[in-house]
């Protein structure tokens, strides 16, 4: 879900092209996942599946995604969360609540033939279990793709790489990411032009947002930027009913922060929110290998063991594996 922060980051996000997100960028793994789950589906919902009902659609979605950023450059590195924070709780269990809810009327919508309102309620119930974590990074793997796991949320530690110096950027749709301090965000990081949202598609190209232009151009420190977002509300607490991005930075630049908050909202202490954004759990202990693709192993586990033809995939690997390495890190001219 993320936060609602949209509005004032609108201004500060720069439409690029993928030549210049060249070198090591961080990506939220459990954010792409759910993306793939979620769209990549049959016209009544039904996810991509082999022979056996295992579903596919997230390999579907990893494989061709990743080797085309490649193919640009782009050296991938897939975060996965940790241990989600107590603070989490109620917004896990709500997650879990609306997923069961549209799984739910995604089975009804199928019954009586409504083949609209099935799509839509199978999206909302994608959901990740240990099959498709395990053979998301088994296929990164394969792919030569670092995969590091994360104490806790993801965004954390990829925001904590990218502040380091490790990756040139974090990947990420959710605007948490510069909460957590991340320098560069890159939004919409595919080669696709389109995505369906609400039922049409639409254009979408890949984004740039810088931390340092949005508290510049807002006059507000990160940590006001973690205040207007309480206000809104995050993903470890609700906001002020009727309080927007637009009306909560007002509320920051003023300095009424805590005022309103005192009014609004007397029992709720932002401190421990607070305090997770700045310092979050995050791991020095991580490797970011390169890895050329391993052709047979790809052919093996995509082709022999999930069904994929092999006359589709292997075009696309072939060029990898004989592919230069790219050391340009020219991300920030």
């Amino acid at each position: 879900m993320g936060v609602a922060l949209r509005d004032i980051f609108l201004p500060y996000r720069e439409e690029i092209s993928l030549s210049l997100v060249p070198g090591a960028v961080a990506i939220d793994a459990y954010n792409t996942l759910y993306q793939f789950l979620s769209i990549i589906r049959q016209p009544d919902g039904t996810p991509l599946m082999d022979s056996t009902g295992r579903t596919t659609s997230h390999l579907s979605g990893l494989f061709y995604r990743n080797t085309a950023l490649m193919s640009q450059g782009i050296t991938p590195v897939y975060v996965f969360d940790g241990v989600p924070p107590e603070l989490k709780a109620d917004t896990i269990g709500e997650r879990r609540l609306v997923r069961e809810d549209a799984a739910a009327k995604w089975e009804e919508a199928r019954r009586e033939g409504d083949i609209r309102a099935a799509y839509v309620y199978a999206r909302a119930s994608s959901r990740i279990d240990s099959e498709i974590l395990a053979s998301a990074k088994k296929l990164l793997g394969l792919l030569g793709i670092p995969c590091i796991d994360a104490p806790s949320e993801g965004e954390a530690q990829a925001a904590y790489m990218a502040m380091k110096g490790d990756v040139i950027a974090a990947a990420s749709q959710d605007y948490d990411t510069l909460l957590y301090g991340a320098p560069v965000q890159v939004r919409n990081l595919t080669i696709s032009g389109k995505r369906k949202v609400r039922g049409r598609s639409i254009t979408v190209r890949p984004e740039r947002i810088t931390l340092q232009a949005v508290l510049l151009g807002h006059n507000i420190s990160r940590q006001e930027l973690i205040e207007v977002a309480i206000l809104t509300g995050t993903d470890f607490n609700a906001g002020i009913r009727g309080v927007g991005a637009k009306t909560a930075l007002k509320i920051v630049q003023k300095g009424d922060f805590l005022s309103v908050l005192q009014e609004k909202m007397p029992e709720f202490d932002p401190q421990p929110v607070m305090e997770f954004f700045i310092h979050p759990p995050v791991t020095d202990d991580y490797e970011i290998p390169f890895k050329k693709p391993d052709f047979d192993g790809l052919i093996s586990f995509l082709s022999d063991e999930y069904g994929f033809l092999r006359e589709r995939i292997e075009p696309v690997i072939a060029p990898l594996c004989n592919r230069k390495e790219q050391k340009t890190l020219d991300f920030w001219s």
